[in-house]
Order: structure tokens, then sequence, then C-alpha cells
């Protein structure tokens, strides 16, 4: 049964700010690295200081985050990059709520693949299209939608709220990192990420790796005098395949739902500088899945293991092996506590207010920020409006009617973790 409390916030859930809210956000192209992150960071801070929040607004001190040892690391290059966080006013003696998105996009890619700018947001009934749309600004803009509701109900919460917007989340997690690291914590955090309607406990992690495979240049015309670089990466590339099946086997029970949770993949491969040369050097770099637990050292060792064993059983690659280094973004795993109360108080919040079945419980076989709020001892899962599946693509697109569910399911989360007065 509902309390008066919190049907009245329910009710003050407001369906066409919300929507206005959304299309705000996605019309600044805030991808990974730009300038459009630090305005959407500074949009956002407005928006929370006329919900009555305390803003820390701040910027991030980049020299010394990259120095901390367990700095995450980045892909995008970076002069500036802002924290914001918007703490309700203190209430009195209870718990601290987190709810986090991250405010940085990919890139769109080819544009002529979208109907139209993809930083133009288009609605076709219930659904908005553009990048940013589900991953992840629905979910920002359903953290405000819940705020705005719980005040203008006239609530009184007995603990605090505080709304952590982020950069820096695609390329390792600068934001969250930063965040933390100025010592906004909290006793539990929702982040927003699209979940399909399920709540997400776990998150595989993945590291960005770089191969270097030496070859022996030659004229073309004279190839046998040279050593194909391309030629030697071959039998690495069937190591890396053998590797992420052995990898793969017995995943945790989480993951087992996907037909490969920690894969391991070659993005992009550079060899040559002149057509009729045969190539000294190719590079490789990609993504390797990290286990559900597994120390980040541990599965680094046994990829560089894997490498060194391909090279000492090649005839060139023995005398010539190919280097690995780890650049980019480095994302560990990370998991809510197994029978921590909030996986049952969100599932009961999102049956609550959308009459409709408990979500269940998985993992996700990306890596996002849920293990940098883990790894702080603050118990995390993510819960939010849109599919995954169409993030990073043409085909983004999120629901408004499930946006409004997040939030009414957000605003009964809040007032059943944090208290009322």
């Amino acid at each position: 049964m509902l309390t008066d409390e919190e049907q009245a916030a329910l009710a003050a859930v407001d369906e066409a700010a919300l929507g206005r809210t959304l299309l705000e956000l996605v019309a600044v192209p805030s991808v990974t690295g730009s300038a459009a992150e630090s305005e959407l960071q500074h949009l956002l801070a407005g928006r929370l200081e006329r919900l009555g929040t305390e803003v820390d607004l701040w910027p991030l001190d980049l020299p010394a985050l990259r120095a901390d040892p367990d700095f995450p690391g980045t892909e995008a290059p970076r002069e500036e990059a802002w924290g914001l966080v918007g703490t309700t006013p203190d209430g009195g003696d209870g718990p601290t709520l987190i709810l986090q998105g991250h405010v940085d996009v990919v890139p769109p890619g080819d544009p002529a693949a979208w109907h139209g700018d993809p930083f133009v947001p288009r609605v076709t009934g219930d659904l908005v299209h553009g990048r940013g749309t589900c991953d992840m600004k629905a979910g920002l803009a359903a953290h405000l939608a819940a705020l705005a509701a719980i005040r203008t109900a006239g609530i009184r919460l007995r603990g605090r709220v505080a709304v952590h917007c982020v950069v820096g989340e695609e390329d390792g997690g600068l934001g969250a990192f930063g965040t933390l690291r100025r010592g906004h914590h909290g006793d539990a955090c929702v982040i927003a990420e699209p979940t399909a309607g399920t709540l997400i406990t776990a998150n595989a992690g993945a590291l960005t790796f770089r191969l270097a495979v030496p070859g022996r240049a030659a004229h073309g015309s004279a190839r046998e005098q040279g050593v194909s670089a391309v030629d030697a990466y071959l039998p690495l590339h069937r190591a890396l395949a053998a590797l992420e099946t052995e990898r793969n086997r017995d995943p945790a029970p989480l993951l087992a739902e996907y037909p490969i949770p920690y894969g391991l993949s070659v993005g992009t491969l550079r060899a040559g500088d002149w057509a009729s040369s045969v190539p000294d050097l190719l590079v490789a770099e990609g993504r390797y899945g990290v286990r559900l637990g597994e120390d980040p050292a541990e599965a680094r060792a046994a990829f560089e293991e894997c490498v060194a064993r391909a090279c000492a059983a090649d005839p060139w690659l023995r005398d010539h092996p190919a280097t690995v280094s780890w650049p980019g973004g480095q994302f560990a795993s990370g998991r809510l506590p197994e029978g921590h109360p909030l996986a049952d108080v969100v599932g009961t919040a999102h049956a609550d207010a959308t009459g409709s079945a408990r979500p269940r419980q998985r993992g996700a076989t990306y890596g996002s920020d849920l293990r940098h709020y883990a790894g702080a001892g603050i118990p995390t899962l993510q819960y939010g409006p849109g599919d995954i599946a169409v993030a990073h693509s043409e085909r983004e697109h999120v629901n408004l009617r499930e946006v409004a569910q997040a939030a009414r399911t957000l605003v009964l989360t809040v007032l059943r973790t944090v208290g009322t007065k």
C-alpha cells in the first residue's frame, strides 16, 4: 500500500516537463571530452540550484587525478572537466542516497545514417530519437523529475539525496573517480543507465589494450626479403580468440544468459605506410573483458602470458616478440553485494510505481561507473529507462512513458531509502 506522501509525490511527477527536460539535454552535443560536456554540467548545475539543492560545481584537477595510482584512464583528450553534485538540504539523521548519471555521450558516427541531426531530438509518438537519449540523458531527466516531484509535494526528507552528474563515463569514468576523490559519498547509489526494465546488479569489466607486432620492411616486389607484420599478427589473433573461449567457460550466474560475457574484441588494425612496401609494424587495439570479481592485474597478466606463449611458438615472433600496453579506459568489474536490500527496495518501488511485476536481476557485460562506487564501499545498482541494445547506434531512442515510469520508481526509492519527516 502506498502512503499518502508516496501518492502525493507520484502524482506530482510532471511528464510534460520531464519530456522538455530530456529534449533540452539531448540538444547539448556533450560528446566525451568536448567543450559541450562542460556546457552541460553548467546547465545541470542551474537546474539543481532551482530544485533547492546545495550545488558543488568544481573544475576537476586533471593532473592530480591522472597521477593517482588508481586513475581509471581516459581515451578522449581533455583540457578541462567539471564535477557536479547537487545535495538536498540536511533533513536529519537519515541516510544519503546517490542518484548518479553521466552527461557524456559517444560520437554520433556517420551523419548520413541518422534521420536528421543526431543532436536535434526527433519525437515520433512516445519515442525520442537522438544521440544520448537512452545512454543516458533519459536517466538524468528522470533523476531531476523525481527530485522535482518530491519538492512539489512538499515532502521533507529525513536523510539526503545527492545527485552526481559526471563526465567521462564512456572512456573510463574520470568524473565518478574525481567525484568520489572529492569526498562525495553516500549510503547507497542508483545509476540510471538504460536497463530495459531489469535491475543491473553487476558489471563485467573491460580493459583497452594495444598490441604492437613487428615485421621487416622490404620492397613489395621482393617481399620474400621482408616479413609482413600482417602475417606475423595472424597467430596472435588466433591465440586471442582461444583466450576468449577459455575465459568464457563457466561465467558468473548473473552473466550466464550472454553468449560471450567477457568479450575480447580487436577494434582497430593499423599496418604499413606504403602500398608497395612490406609493412614493418602492425598495431592492434581492442577491448578485453574482465571477469566478475577478477583483479584487473590478473586479467592483464593472463593476456600478456597468452601473447608471450604465441610469440614463443612462432619462428619470427620468438626473436621479435610483440609488445602489449594498456592505454585508454580501464574498467574493473563491480557488483552489488549479494542479498543487499537496495535491490529489493528498487524492485518493489518499480512494481508499486508501474503496477507491473518486480524486475529481475541480471549482470551486464560492459563496464560502467558502478565499479567506482562499489569499490568505494557504496552499495550500487543500475536502473533506468531505455535499452542498451540501441545505445551507441543511429537507432538510439527512448520511450517517454518508460522515462516517466523510471522517475516514479526513483521517487519511491528515495522516500523509502532516506525516509521522511
